[in-house]
Parts: structure tokens; C-alpha cells; sequence
């Protein structure tokens, strides 16, 4: 006779719709012996998930999105009993781990509604496509794209973070804007340092990847926004609005960098946003869809125009400190063998990883289309976004420089 778990599974998985649900629920909730097998068969989903490009983060936030936040839990007690296999978990991992929501108590709160759950949850697991992927699963050897080894966060990554954590935190909005703009510029002259050091020590490091969520609503805006971000730190964005995320390509200092402040960026924005909405209720307004709209919009897209110049600024003030460093150890030189590296011009160094990461993107994704951007239609929206906006990144700021306005 074919085993209960079975005919659940046949019942449940491959068909559409609660009545296959409740079928296998039932079978599985009359038999507590399957419960240990059931368990397995769970966390060999994952592990076929892990196979197909996806990570903890990833399979978390589709559940999360296309079930609830009971599925979402019950995936991620799978998730940890899986990855607590491996001796040791690809780069990102643990703190993807770090970041899961608490599991339920199994068969709670009872057995037929947990068997239930599971099962739509299989169900979900099941029909994953395969992603690009930005790492090896656990337990295989890392190949493709770099990896950069697990290590303690930098310091300069943990007072950037510190900024970022006070600018969300205050409510005064020239402090915010200076701590944004200190935080950015951090960040432009870290990518430098790192990418200056790499090619005095000739280093064989190359770009990787990682995905970061785009999530419902105002996606779309919330996608030109983390394209700009990632733009402004050397990196490049491909949105999957299918799936919700978008995968950000870059050097390890550069994609860590675009992570902070893209998150950072979007709860100030969503603050922003929040107060002016108020204020427009207070005067009578409703049309509180397309004034949101409106104002991520605007948000995303002066920011770009805005985080671009601050790294362009950046960049050319150090260009000139290299030229000068340059030409005064040529100078003490002159006539003799140098005993040390010489130091490398910025530009055409920062041109190089320009083009391995444009490399790295398209071999990742050969085919990619443009997105037509609905356009915004809300004046007020518009008006309030764009201030936001400039209270979160202007501050003595040069020439403006126009960013990316959309994705690849």
C-alpha cells in the first residue's frame, strides 16, 4: 500500500485550489507516524530550492509574499534545520540565518491546520523556477562569481552603518541630511581605498553578487530607486519584478555599501512620505494612492541625479590626491629603480572594475528588457517627494550629474 505521506503529497502538490489541501491535511493529521518523514521531506524541498539559485533570504520573502507570515515562519524552522548540516555556509549566509523569523510550534494549532499549512507551503517550494545564481548552495565549491570570504564587517562599513542607523532615527531633517551625505561619502572613499589597494597588490579579486527585495507597493519606484544606489556605488541592478528583488552586481565593498544605503534611503523616504501623506489628509485630501506614487518617484529620481554627483565629487577630489602622490614620489625617483609598488592612476583603475562588473552582469544576465515606467501624475506627490529627497542627500553638494532612471 502506498504510504500515507504519498497519497498526501499526490493529493496535495499537484493539483491547485483547497481541496487537495484539505485531502492530504487530513490523511497526514490521522497519521502521526508520517510526522518525522514529513519533516524530511520538507527540508529536501529547501535543499532542492538551495540547488535551483535561491538563498534563505529569498525563499523567506516569496513565501512571506505569496502565503503569510505563519508559511513564512514554518519555511525558515526548515531552513535551519537544513543548513545545520554544513560544517560552514557560503559568504551572506549567516546573516541571512541571523535574520529568520521565529518557527511555530509544530502541530499547533492543531494537527490538521498545521499539516494544512505545510502543504501549501510544499506546494509553493515545489513550483520554484531556477534563478541566476549568486553563490554555490552549502556543502559544493564555490565557482562563477566571487566569493569574498567570511570576515568581520570593516570598520569603515560599521561607522557607515552608524550614520545611516541616526539618520532614520532623527527628526530633524538637516541633521538627517547631513549624516546621509557624510555616510555617502564614506562610502564613495571606501570603494576608492578598496579598489586602489587591489590593483597596487594586483589582486585576482572579481566582482559578485547578491539580491536585495523589491517588495509590493510602489515597487517600481522602489526598483529605480535601488538602481540609482547601486549605480552611485559602482554596481549595476537588474530587477526581476516577477519575483520581487532585484540582483545587484558588484565588488564585495561596493555591493555591501549599496545594501546599507538603499535600505537606509527607503525608510527614510517611507518617513518622509508618512508625514507629508498626513499633512495632506489634515487638508482634506484622499487620493493618497497616486500622491505615494508620485513621491517615491520623484524620491528615487532626484536621488539618483544626487548620488551620483556626491560620488563623482569624490572621485575626483582623490583622483587628484593619487596625481599628486604620484608625481611626487616620481620626482624623489627620478633616476632610480623604486623600491616599492607604484601608485596607480584612479581613473583608469576604477574603469577597469567598471568594465569587470558590466562583464559580470551581462554574462549573468545575456538577455534583459526595459521596463516602461509609469509616469507620476500627482503634482503634490511630486513636489513633497523631490523635497524629501534633497533633505536626505543635499548638503553643499557640486554639479548635479543625472543617474540611471530605471533598470536594465
Amino acid at each position: 500500500m502506498e504510504p500515507v505521506i504519498d497519497q498526501a503529497f499526490a493529493a496535495a502538490l499537484y493539483s491547485d485550489g483547497d481541496a487537495g489541501l484539505d485531502a492530504g491535511a487530513s490523511l497526514l493529521a490521522a497519521d502521526p507516524t508520517a510526522d518525522a518523514e514529513l519533516v524530511r521531506r520538507g527540508e529536501e524541498f529547501v535543499r532542492r530550492a538551495w540547488a535551483r539559485g535561491w538563498q534563505p533570504a529569498d525563499v523567506v520573502r516569496i513565501v512571506r509574499r505569496d502565503l503569510d507570515e505563519t508559511a513564512a515562519g514554518l519555511v525558515a524552522g526548515l531552513i535551519a534545520s537544513e543548513t545545520g548540516r554544513y560544517a560552514s555556509l557560503p559568504p551572506r549566509w549567516r546573516s541571512q540565518l541571523d535574520g529568520l523569523p521565529a518557527a511555530p510550534p509544530r502541530n499547533r494549532p492543531d494537527r490538521f491546520s498545521y499539516a494544512s499549512a505545510l502543504l501549501g507551503l510544499y506546494r509553493l517550494l515545489l513550483r520554484l523556477p531556477a534563478i541566476e545564481p549568486v553563490g554555490p548552495p552549502p556543502g559544493t565549491s564555490p565557482h562563477g562569481l566571487h566569493l569574498a570570504p567570511a570576515h568581520d564587517e570593516p570598520r569603515m562599513l560599521t561607522r557607515i552603518r552608524a550614520l545611516l542607523a541616526k539618520a532614520e532615527a532623527t527628526g530633524f531633517p538637516e541633521e538627517a541630511e547631513a549624516l546621509t551625505t557624510k555616510a555617502q561619502e564614506l562610502m564613495a572613499r571606501h570603494s576608492i581605498d578598496e579598489a586602489l589597494l587591489a590593483a597596487r597588490t594586483h589582486s585576482k579579486e572579481a566582482p559578485g553578487a547578491c539580491r536585495i527585495g523589491v517588495d509590493a507597493p510602489y515597487e517600481t519606484a522602489k526598483a529605480i530607486l535601488l538602481d540609482a544606489v547601486a549605480a552611485a556605488n559602482r554596481c549595476r541592478a537588474v530587477w526581476n519584478s516577477d519575483l520581487g528583488f532585484s540582483t545587484v552586481v558588484g565588488f564585495e565593498p561596493d555591493l555591501e555599501a549599496a545594501e546599507l544605503l538603499y535600505t537606509s534611503l527607503l525608510i527614510q523616504g517611507t518617513a518622509a512620505m508618512t508625514k507629508a501623506e498626513a499633512g495632506q489628509r489634515a487638508g482634506g485630501r484622499k487620493r493618497t494612492k497616486t500622491f505615494r506614487q508620485s513621491f517615491l518617484m520623484a524620491y528615487a529620481q532626484r536621488l539618483g541625479s544626487r548620488l551620483a554627483a556626491d560620488t563623482a565629487r569624490v572621485t575626483a577630489a582623490a583622483e587628484a590626491g593619487t596625481e599628486s602622490v604620484a608625481g611626487i614620489e616620481s620626482g624623489i625617483e627620478s633616476g632610480a629603480e623604486s623600491g616599492g609598488s607604484a601608485i596607480p592612476h584612479l581613473l583608469p583603475v576604477l574603469a577597469a572594475r567598471d568594465l569587470a562588473v558590466t562583464d559580470a552582469a551581462e554574462r549573468m544576465f545575456p538577455e534583459t528588457a526595459t521596463t516602461r515606467v509609469r509616469g507620476a501624475t500627482d503634482l503634490d506627490g511630486w513636489t513633497h517627494g523631490t523635497a524629501a529627497a534633497d533633505r536626505a542627500r543635499t548638503g553643499g553638494l557640486g554639479p548635479g550629474i543625472p543617474g540611471r532612471r530605471g533598470q536594465r
